[in-house]
């Protein structure tokens, strides 16, 4: 029972982390028909940037910790809103050129990242209450598990009101319904755009941060790895839909973290829950292409 519990709030945390990162993916298509294959890098971005703030500031603490949040989100909303000025915003109706530009720039960023900080995993110091274990049904609970549910709780709340109460929400969905129309009411609806963009970036970054603390360290690769992981949730979910992301992130989070465990116990196979996961998507394609659910919001 013990390793049931554990493996399920794992598997939901690991979930957690998976929609910090599908989250702005699904922002940016289904808003903005945008496929960003550069959000990975926003990721990584988010990871050094704190793993920086926490080594200058010396040490493990909360509140080093909570700074190095707060860089993770201010450097995401940066390179998400530069993102867009520079590059997307040319490149709107250019699907083929916004996917050429953004794969080159996750490769670029990701070189640069191995070339400034080397290709060996670095070990994040993390508070000490976040190294300790909560007892959960019998279970040790890594405390860094439910930290990343509440986080990831926390997100989806956000981002469906900002969508659905927030004058700029409302101004993104008319936006893209009817761009002209929206701007002939005197609405500068471009920078509302970026706000989207920004927002994506902030809710990769802060997957980036904690995935830090979840994993115990940061490299170049991560967010190339969890990015692939944040398509497939995007798919599975619904591409454009936040519900549906956050519904598919937890139920990849859940099978891979079980599979891979009893693989690993009942046929030595360490890997079977990427395999599972890849067959799942394959399932979602042939039976329910759409996804478990669709449009934004």
């Amino acid at each position: 029972m013990s390793t049931v519990v554990l493996l399920a709030i794992t598997g939901l945390g690991l979930g957690a982390l998976y929609f910090l990162v599908a989250s702005g993916l699904s922002l940016t298509y289904g808003l903005l028909r945008v496929l960003n294959f550069a959000h990975g890098a926003f990721l990584t971005i988010g990871a050094y940037a704190a793993w920086l703030v926490v080594l200058r500031l010396g040490g493990a603490s909360a509140g080093a910790f909570g700074l190095a949040l707060v860089a993770a989100l201010a450097s995401g909303a940066a390179i998400g809103a530069a993102v867009e000025t520079v590059l997307i915003r040319p490149l709107y109706r250019r699907h083929i050129e916004q996917v050429l530009v953004t794969v080159g720039l996750g490769l670029a960023i990701a070189a640069l990242t191995q070339g400034i900080f080397g290709a060996d995993p670095r070990p994040v110091p993390v508070p000490s209450w976040m190294r300790g274990v909560t007892t959960v049904l019998g279970a040790s609970v890594p405390n860094t598990r439910p930290l990343l549910i509440a986080v990831g709780l926390f997100t989806l709340a956000a981002l469906t009101a900002f969508l659905r109460f927030t004058r700029w929400g409302l101004i993104v969905r008319a936006g893209v319904e009817n761009r002209e129309m929206v701007r002939a009411l005197g609405i500068d609806v471009q920078r509302a755009f970026t706000l989207v963009f920004a927002v994506g970036g902030m809710a990769a970054s802060l997957g980036g941060a904690l995935s830090g603390a979840y994993f115990g360290t940061v490299d170049p690769e991560r967010g190339t790895v969890m990015l692939i992981y944040a398509f497939i949730v995007v798919v599975i979910g619904g591409l454009g839909s936040i519900a549906g992301s956050a519904a598919a992130a937890a139920l990849v989070g859940l099978i891979q973290q079980f599979t891979n465990y009893y693989g690993s116990v009942w046929w030595g196979f360490p890997a079977a829950g990427d395999l599972a996961v890849v067959l799942l998507l394959a399932a979602v394609l042939l039976i329910r292409p759409q996804g478990l659910a669709r449009g934004a919001g």
